[in-house]
């Protein structure tokens, strides 16, 4: 799936996606970009936005990042996320990139940013992504 128009419709059928507003910057050649705005409501009680913020962006854009290599049948197998330092600013960024394309896997990397005012990205969370190739439909 290389078109990025399909790719955000993809993203803007998806209910949560919608409901924090995630945007679809990049799209292709293994690689994907995603962007959400930081809000108060996706915050924690200190003021940060909340890990599973990070842990949303960056599965997301493991998937699409694969998809874009793989085609659209892929669902997040599995990954990790390291928070590296608290999240905050205007917005966040999710930049994803495959590490190898199998016939059924899809390994990804992907880092998660917050941006300030000025697009300064200071890197908060590092993930690591197993995403699985779906089987096509068998035809009769």
């Amino acid at each position: 799936m290389q078109d990025v128009d399909l790719a955000r419709k993809v993203l803007a059928d998806q209910p949560f996606s919608a409901l924090l507003g995630t945007r679809l910057v990049s799209y292709g050649g293994g690689e994907a970009v995603l962007e959400l705005d930081v809000r108060e409501d996706l915050c924690q009680q200190n003021g940060f936005v909340h890990g599973g913020v990070l842990g949303y962006l960056a599965d997301n854009a493991l998937t699409f990042a694969a998809g874009s290599a793989v085609g659209p049948g892929v669902l997040t197998a599995g990954f990790t996320i390291d928070y590296l330092r608290p999240a905050g600013g205007t917005a966040l960024r999710a930049r994803a990139r495959v590490v190898r394309a199998g016939r059924t896997r899809v390994v990804c990397r992907c880092d998660v940013s917050a941006l300030d005012g000025a697009d300064t990205e200071t890197l908060c969370a590092a993930a690591q992504g197993t995403v699985s190739v779906l089987e096509p439909p068998r035809t009769p």
